[in-house]
């Protein structure tokens, strides 16, 4: 059974598109109109019972699996193999009389993506924000016409209004008539006589314009908001196309977003820390009490409900997170030292000898603790 894959010189793994374009290559050099010679036609026979196997899924699954994808007694090109590809190969386009008429000057524009930076409230409530856009609008001197006002367009001479014209090509199988898009009119039909001197035809002109946007709460950093329609216009005045604004949050004095939640640190004097403390926090929502027990360790957090970022998908908002630091004096006066020597004595503490906090054991370590303190 042939090597179908060396046939075509791709890989076992190569792609649909991979095996078409080798094959393209491979017809190209073979032809008999290039390369004549029954060297070459036996080796354009090869090249394409490769491809007749190797682009039939079916086929190729069939070879894949050391089946004979002809034991049915089909042999040298199949029923699926398609003639087309042949004379793209040759030609570059599609073969046979079939038109497939002028292509339209009024075509859809292109979509947009443009980045827009917004401060984190924006985000948490949402809210609207302006950008300048440059882009292509509507030609105002011939509304997308393309042609000079008073002029019109012409009917092509070369292809009679079709967009396409017919050649008659030799090849191994005699003539063969192909279609292609007529270099006169770029495959439009008609010719504008006079272009328009704002646009040059295209019925569109560059323009630098205001858009408002309106800003859906909960959006971070990356997400994209589609506004249908409000990229450019198409040439010859067709419809808008898409444009994606792409949100950056600028970063906060304050905050910090997790998610949907909101982190702060408050650092709180060591006396504050042991004796109790109310103290307040200027949120987006207002001002807002932390209450610190007596007693607060470093490192322990407070939660504000319902205080952070709106879900952008679903009801409700994050939390404020506030992270306590909570800071030792480094300077201290005479009279400070005596006090807290004072405090030390009353505690038992003149001679600390410390606790050794226990090893993080990891997974393991906590599931073995579990089953002993059962």
């Amino acid at each position: 059974m042939n090597d179908y894959y060396a046939d075509l010189g791709v890989s076992r793994d190569a792609s649909p598109e991979e095996i078409k374009r080798a094959y393209r290559r491979s017809a190209r050099r073979l032809h008999p109109d290039v390369n004549p010679g029954p060297e070459a036609e036996e080796q354009f026979k090869k090249v394409s019972q490769a491809y007749d196997v190797l682009s039939d899924p079916e086929k190729r699954r069939s070879y894949d699996m050391g089946a004979d994808p002809y034991a049915g007694g089909t042999s040298g090109f199949g029923q699926n193999f398609s003639f087309s590809d042949i004379m793209d190969a040759f030609f570059g386009q599609g073969s046979g009389g079939a038109g497939r008429g002028p292509r339209p000057r009024r075509q859809r524009g292109q979509d947009g993506l443009v980045r827009q930076e917004i401060d984190l409230e924006t985000a948490v409530f949402g809210g609207e924000t302006e950008l300048l856009i440059d882009t292509a609008v509507l030609c105002p001197t011939c509304h997308g016409e393309g042609a000079q006002p008073g002029t019109g367009r012409r009917v092509c001479d070369i292809c009679g209004g079709r967009g396409e014209t017919q050649h008659v090509q030799r090849s191994f199988l005699g003539q063969v008539m192909t279609t292609r898009p007529c270099m006169a009119c770029q495959g439009f039909g008609d010719i504008i006589t006079h272009p328009c001197h704002d646009c040059s035809g295209d019925g569109r002109v560059r323009q630098r314009r205001p858009l408002k946007i309106r800003v859906p709460a909960g959006v971070d950093t990356g997400t994209r908001i589609q506004l249908q329609g409000q990229a450019e216009i198409g040439p010859g005045g067709g419809p808008n196309g898409d444009l994606y604004v792409e949100v950056r949050v600028r970063p906060h004095e304050t905050f910090t977003r997790r998610g949907d939640d909101l982190h702060t640190r408050i650092e709180v004097p060591m006396t504050a820390a042991a004796l109790g403390a109310t103290l307040v926090l200027e949120t987006f929502d207002g001002v807002q009490d932390i209450v610190l027990a007596p007693g607060t360790q470093p490192g322990e957090t407070i939660t504000l409900k319902g205080l952070g970022v709106t879900h952008l998908r679903g009801s409700g908002r994050g939390d404020i997170i506030v992270h306590i630091d909570v800071r030792t004096p480094t300077r201290l006066d005479a009279e400070q030292e005596r006090l807290l020597r004072e405090l030390a004595a009353a505690r038992g503490e003149e001679r600390p000898t410390g606790k050794v906090a226990p090893a993080d054991h990891g997974l393991f370590g906590k599931l073995k603790d579990a089953f002993k303190s059962r």
